[in-house]
């Protein structure tokens, strides 16, 4: 019995290692093997998926930066992936960790300002003053879209963890208290169940593409003076 609701995200096990963090890397065992397999409906689906996102994607950085939207695709199936899998019962939820987000934000974010700061140094530093800003608010200006900009991978990463949290903890509590309810209202409850978990199916979706979409965004802006 669980001591608690958070415990379901704890990644240490009976013997005291963090064995469930393996479980990250579950989903690429379910990927298309369409070297072997004849294509099917899931095959044209994810093709399909795939596609979609690479126009979007292309569309938004331009043409200087070959090859970012397949990296943007990579990292929308990678969090796609872990989020799903997390919905599945008795596996372990990596994304609702800050370690799992951060740990995919923070390089992403330094590696854009990385790149900017050294081949665009003249854009990123007007990109801290908006255009018709007055003379007087410029200082406070540098300092708000500075700050802003340092906060960025935080944000992210905050964004896809607590929507991943919130939802694992309503379906944990209505899941606990089910158990000691009449028989009467039982179809009702697992009504809301279900409907909960297509609720956070969706939110897995959303989620994965929200953090995808805004890294290249972010990747964009640094791309912007030559696109």
């Amino acid at each position: 019995m669980m001591t608690n609701l958070f415990s379901t995200f704890d990644p240490a096990t009976s013997i005291h290692l963090s064995m469930n963090w393996i479980s990250t890397f579950l989903g690429f065992l379910m990927l298309p093997l369409s070297f072997w397999m004849l294509p099917n409906r899931v095959n044209f689906l994810m093709n399909s998926l795939i596609m979609h996102l690479y126009k979007e994607f292309k569309l938004l950085m331009g043409p200087n930066f070959k090859g970012g939207s397949l990296l943007m695709i990579s990292l929308f199936m990678f969090i796609l992936m872990n989020n799903i899998m997390g919905l599945l019962p008795y596996i372990f939820t990596s994304s609702s960790h800050l370690t799992f987000s951060i740990t995919l934000a923070l390089p992403m974010w330094l590696s854009i300002m990385i790149f900017g700061w050294f081949n665009h140094t003249n854009h990123m530093f007007t990109h801290l003053v908006p255009s018709g800003t007055p003379s007087v608010l410029m200082p406070f200006m540098v300092m708000i879209e500075t700050i802003s900009n340092i906060i960025r991978p935080g944000s992210l990463a905050v964004r896809l963890t607590a929507n991943m949290i919130a939802g694992h903890l309503l379906m944990s509590l209505l899941g606990n208290n089910s158990i000691e309810i009449s028989k009467s209202i039982l179809p009702f409850i697992m009504s809301i169940q279900v409907m909960l978990m297509l609720f956070e199916t969706a939110v897995a979706i959303i989620q994965a593409y929200v953090f995808s979409i805004l890294s290249t965004l972010y990747t964009s802006e640094v791309l912007y003076e030559n696109t």
